[in-house]
């Protein structure tokens, strides 16, 4: 059977083409609304300053999902321990994540992104790569396995 490449080179190329238009134009749209989210926490803080009683939250939102892109949750923990010259708790690389990816810090942020970072911080011991380091008080550290 003939390759289809040899017989719609152009058709192929235009589709390659388009793929790279739409990767590049996900890209600014994710950018954009990363902004339009920033945009809408400091609008929120205003109207705050102006009447602390208001309440923001009645106002229709439209959430957006703070997804991480596959593979970079353990980049950033991986990266931080590394980086580390003492071990981390789970709430060092949560609050670390937090900011890096510009994200509001309540809560319900805070929980997600701890259980996020647990489920990958256990993972990471499971295979080796991390280890537990006991700390004084409730918290345990963590870094990389020898």
């Amino acid at each position: 059977m003939e390759n289809a490449t040899y017989n719609r080179p152009n058709t192929v190329a235009g589709l390659m083409e388009k793929r790279r238009e739409l990767a590049a134009l996900l890209k600014r749209v994710r950018a954009e609304e990363k902004k339009i989210v920033c945009d809408l926490d400091h609008i929120d803080a205003a109207i705050r300053l102006f009447d602390p009683t208001a309440d923001t939250d009645r106002i229709v939102r439209h959430p957006t999902k703070h997804r991480a892109k596959k593979g970079e949750v353990v980049r950033l923990v991986v990266g931080m321990l590394k980086d580390a010259d003492h071990p981390l708790t789970a709430l060092d690389i949560v609050h670390a994540q937090v900011k890096a990816r510009g994200l509001k810090a309540d809560d319900a942020t805070l929980v997600t992104m701890r259980k996020r970072i647990g489920a990958c911080l256990t993972k990471l011991k499971n295979d080796g790569v991390v280890r537990v380091v006991p700390l004084p008080g409730l918290y345990q550290g963590w870094e990389m396995g020898r």
